[in-house]
This record gives C-alpha cells, sequence and structure tokens, in this order.
C-alpha cells in the first residue's frame, strides 16, 4: 500500500527558507521542526549524514524513529449527524460529527489529526486537533460547517494524519444535498436553542421569553 505523506505547511515554510548555511542555526530549526524530540548531538549527525540538507535530515529521522507511527490504524464506525446525502437549505451552518476508533495496537500519539483531504471545502477549519486515543477507543469529531449557497451534492473528504504527516485510517466524508426544502441544518439549530432554553428554565431567575420575537 503506497504511504501518503503531507509535510504541513509549517515544515514546508521551514525548508524554503533556510538559506544559512550557519550550522547551529540549521541544528536549532531540526530541534524546533522535531519538538526537541532529538538531542542536539542527534541533529547534528543527521544533518551531517544529509550533507546538511534540513528536508532530507528531518525526513531521515521520522523514518528511522517513528516507523511505528505508519501502524497507525483508524476505523470508521458510523456518522452522528448529518447521514450521507441529507439534506441541508442553502448557507446554513451546521456541524457534523463522526465517531471513528482506533482499531490498531498503538496510542495514537499527541499531535494527530483529522484534516481535509479532498472535495468541496464547508468549513474554514482545515484540521481537528486530536488528543491521544487508546487502542479499541472510540471517539466522536465534530468539525463546523456551512453548506455553499447554490443548490446540489457536495462532498467534503477527511482523514487522520499523524504528528509527521502521514495518513492513516478509513476516509471519512460529509455528503450534503443542498436544496432550498432542506430542515436539516435548521432542526440542529433548533435543537440547540431548545437544549438551552431548558438548563436555562432551571434558573429561578430565567425570564420566559419567546425565542422567536424580534
Amino acid at each position: 500500500m503506497t504511504m501518503e505523506v503531507d509535510l504541513d505547511h509549517e515544515l514546508l515554510n521551514s525548508f524554503k527558507t533556510m538559506n544559512t548555511s550557519d550550522k547551529d542555526v540549521l541544528i536549532n530549526e531540526f530541534l524546533r521542526i522535531l519538538n526537541c524530540r532529538p538531542s542536539a548531538a542527534e541533529g547534528e549527525f543527521y544533518l551531517e549524514m544529509a550533507n546538511w540538507n534540513l528536508q532530507d535530515a528531518v525526513s531521515a529521522y521520522m523514518d528511522i524513529h517513528h516507523p511505528r507511527n505508519m501502524a497507525l490504524a483508524m476505523s470508521f464506525v458510523q456518522d452522528i449527524t448529518i447521514g450521507e446525502g441529507e439534506s441541508v437549505p442553502p448557507g446554513t451552518c451546521f456541524k457534523k460529527t463522526w465517531r471513528i476508533k482506533n482499531s490498531g495496537h498503538e496510542t495514537w500519539p499527541t499531535g494527530c489529526t483529522l484534516r481535509f483531504t479532498d472535495g468541496n471545502d464547508l468549513s474554514d477549519a482545515k484540521e481537528v486537533k486530536v488528543g491521544p486515543v487508546a487502542p479499541g477507543q472510540d471517539i466522536d469529531l465534530s468539525v463546523d460547517m456551512r453548506s455553499p449557497p447554490v443548490p446540489g451534492m457536495y462532498q467534503s473528504k477527511w482523514r487522520m494524519c499523524n504528528p509527521f504527516g502521514h495518513y492513516f485510517g478509513d476516509s471519512i466524508w460529509v455528503i450534503i444535498c443542498v436544496d432550498v426544502g432542506g430542515v436539516l441544518g435548521v432542526t440542529q439549530q433548533l435543537n440547540s436553542s431548545t437544549f438551552d432554553f431548558h438548563n436555562s428554565s432551571n434558573d429561578s431567575s430565567f425570564t420566559h421569553n419567546n425565542p422567536f420575537e424580534m
């Protein structure tokens, strides 16, 4: 199976802007990119091995020290909100929630993210941080989205990514039908308002106003 690699923008910018030949600067940048996981001596070793090419040195370090990250696994469990092809009005905010499982034998380390990778861009957020997740554990991940203004079918693909830019596990999707008659996003908003209303009604100081009054 071919492993997809996507070094994040911060790494790419670091590589592109490092034109210095100062070895101490390169070592410090190497340690910064890898969050000081290696020692300065290791940084110097990998940079020398890569002829002081920062990108090659970082890649060599990750290939040798983090092969277990390649074995991380994720399985899609179910859609919690917004099932496949559900109808949403144009220009409506909604929350997409997936339930996923760590289906492997390794705990997902700190720094894993759920990333938008393909399809229609429905959210300002391009990634969601995911904390450590133990093997066999289910978690729910949510992304705030907005339906496009033009009716039609839209789909957005998301994938889990480890701290070093390697994707793993199932692809997960949000697929919506934007329709002027859609009610799903509105239903979510009303459910949220109802929840807030009932919580507030338990407060003796709450004044029962009509939430639809202008």
